[in-house]
């Protein structure tokens, strides 16, 4: 079954090309060492190593300073991560910060991953999820609703955790883990943060995005629903950065098993040893 076309993979192309996506430093930063530290973890080394995303370019010579990856491929565009170019069992890693929110068939690019990985490959990737600018969705909601009756999806939805974790399941990952790291950003206002958003790269390109021009009018609305709602004391606003980290093996016969039911050699409350309370019968 063909995956539904949520996002708008030439849109995309074309705005990239025009304004190539960044972070704000502070973040960027803390995405760079978040990758580090959590790699910091396995002690293993990997010869061959691809970095992929649109901050790959980033990525890259930070890993490449630490002597167990060798990275012989980086891979910026995001388009190219629903079609990999990687032969099966090619690669010992796989490093991917940010960009798979905007996969159109994020299942079928987790199993290509998988099955570029040599067995006992690791894949570590981040990307936006849960809450992530839930702020700016539901301004844009109130807006549109009030001055024309209905609303349009302005606002990329993200894929939640417990999605996640099962998609790595689904594509054939051993040991899957997955874990969400929140950040509150302020900004002056709320037009200041579609300012920014728009600067950086991150205006999502939606398939079935509105293709009616936003008014003056609207855009008013939207910023004066954002503040009130979601504005601190000091009339700063806050703005949700969720980011989803998933971590993941291609299947190897040395790594742990879970044990087949009934198996357990020691009874729970030997364990734990306190008494074994059976359960009443209706």
């Amino acid at each position: 079954m063909t995956a539904p076309r949520l996002f708008d993979r030439q849109l995309e192309r074309l705005r990239r090309r025009r304004n190539p996506p960044c972070l704000p430093e502070i973040f960027a930063q803390r995405l760079i060492e978040d990758t580090l530290d959590r790699l910091a973890l396995i002690k293993r080394p990997f010869s061959r190593v691809l970095v992929c995303g649109p901050f790959a370019s980033t990525i890259g010579p930070a890993l490449g300073a630490e002597d167990r990856f060798i990275v012989t491929e980086t891979l910026d565009l995001l388009l190219e991560l629903e079609s990999l170019p990687f032969a099966e069992a090619s690669l010992d890693c796989i490093i991917c910060v940010l960009g798979l929110e905007t996969v159109n068939d994020l299942p079928g690019t987790l199993i290509q991953m998988r099955r570029a990985l040599n067995p006992d490959g690791l894949l570590l990737a981040s990307l936006f999820a849960g809450g992530t600018l839930n702020e700016l969705r539901a301004a844009w909601l109130e807006a549109e609703e009030e001055l024309r009756g209905g609303a349009s999806l302005r606002v990329a939805p993200f894929a939640d955790i417990r999605e996640l974790g099962a998609l790595l399941q689904r594509a054939g990952f051993a040991l899957p883990v997955t874990d969400i790291d929140r950040t509150t950003l302020r900004y002056p206002s709320a037009l200041a943060l579609m300012r920014e958003l728009k600067a950086l790269g991150f205006a999502a390109p939606l398939q079935n995005r509105s293709r009616t021009p936003v008014t003056a009018g609207l855009l008013a609305r939207a910023a004066t629903a954002y503040e009130r709602k979601f504005a601190d004391p000091d009339g700063r606003v806050r703005a949700t950065i969720d980011v989803a980290w998933l971590t993941g093996w291609a299947p190897h016969e040395s790594q742990q098993q879970p044990l087949k039911p009934g198996s357990a050699r020691m009874r729970l409350a030997e364990a734990l040893k306190v008494d074994e309370k059976p359960l009443k019968r209706d």
